[in-house]
């Protein structure tokens, strides 16, 4: 195959997984402030399903092709940018991408880069940046968690979720997590997490009064939003903070504002995907001083359900709308 063309993973049109189809691409060239990376693994996040669907573009002059990090080589880039980053040609870096993951080479801003955490394969690599940074600005940043407070989590057994429970466990809180099968539940608590509610079994808001003795939790990360919103509201404790990130069960919520007046509470929440190069470098910094020597000590490990050929891209978008796996599911080159 001629060196300037690609194998990439495109989108046929928008639909189900079989939309997801092999084709060839021209490589990509980095620009100011960015390098090029050969991709040996791509994660897969629900936001690729959702863009699959054609319920989220890319933000503008971003690649249409999916995939929001990636595991690789440095092949070439912005001499200077590297030099201040301290990456070189040969390096191996995982990477946070607005776009264009799914693909043999891709193109990221210096900034966005990490390394491969010593211990760690491509694969697993691969599936830390979107759900690390993610977890790092919403849980830590906008949620504030403190040592000895109680996180609830909903959707503990997703990529984001096995992300915040190690992150929150190795923060000194306390952590309830939310899942949707017993086994999940289990799978959960192995990761250290210290209540599992099986939310198909459960009302997760009783559950909470129960474990708490009433108080209610300081910090929720809610990925449901919808109906859950005003159980999430009640589940706060005073001065708590809810941060929503997904809104799998709808945009439209009801809830009691007066709790929010009567507990100061605090109701927000964040999109990553069209945030600033340069937010977005600053919570690469942060991770690189205060996760990767967890990671590289073993407290916080990556946790893969199952690894694909990028051929089988469909195969994995099916797994990962099964809702079956617990922890990341990684596409391969």
């Amino acid at each position: 195959m001629d060196k300037q063309i690609m194998h990439a993973v495109e989108l046929a049109g928008f639909g189900g997984p079989q939309v997801l189809q092999l084709g060839q691409r021209p490589l990509p060239v980095a620009g100011m402030g960015e390098l090029l990376i050969r991709v040996a693994a791509s994660g897969i996040n629900r936001p690729d399903v959702l863009q699959r669907k054609g319920h989220y573009a890319p933000p503008p002059g971003v690649s249409d092709l999916p995939g929001l990090e990636v595991a690789g080589e440095v092949v070439a880039g912005d001499e200077a940018a590297m030099a201040e980053a301290g990456i070189s040609l040969g390096d191996r870096v995982c990477a946070l991408l607005a776009g264009g993951g799914y693909a043999e080479y891709c193109v990221a801003p210096v900034v966005q880069c990490l390394p491969v955490p010593k211990g760690l394969d491509d694969v697993q690599a691969a599936a830390l940046p979107e759900t690390f940074f993610t977890v790092w600005s919403n849980v830590f940043e906008r949620g504030r968690l403190q040592p000895g407070e109680t996180l609830l989590i909903q959707g503990g057994s997703s990529g984001i979720g096995v992300a915040a429970i190690q992150l929150a466990k190795a923060w000194g809180a306390r952590v309830i997590v939310t899942a949707g099968s017993d086994a999940k539940c289990a799978d959960c608590l192995a990761l250290g997490a210290d209540h599992a509610i099986n939310y198909r079994s459960q009302d997760f808001a009783e559950e909470v009064q129960r474990i708490t003795e009433g108080r209610g939790v300081d910090v929720i990360l809610d990925m449901v939003a919808g109906s859950y919103v005003a159980r999430e509201v009640q589940s706060l404790a005073e001065e708590g903070r809810l941060v929503i990130i997904a809104v799998q069960g709808g945009i439209k919520a009801e809830f009691d504002a007066g709790l929010v007046l009567r507990r100061r509470l605090v109701v927000t929440g964040s999109t990553l995907r069209p945030r600033p190069v340069d937010f977005k470098g600053a919570i690469a910094k942060a991770l690189r001083r205060e996760v990767w020597p967890l990671i590289e000590a073993g407290k916080i490990k990556s946790v893969i359900h199952s690894s694909f050929p990028a051929a089988q891209a469909a195969q994995a978008h099916a797994l990962m709308e099964s809702s079956q796996h617990t922890g990341k599911i990684v596409l391969t080159w």
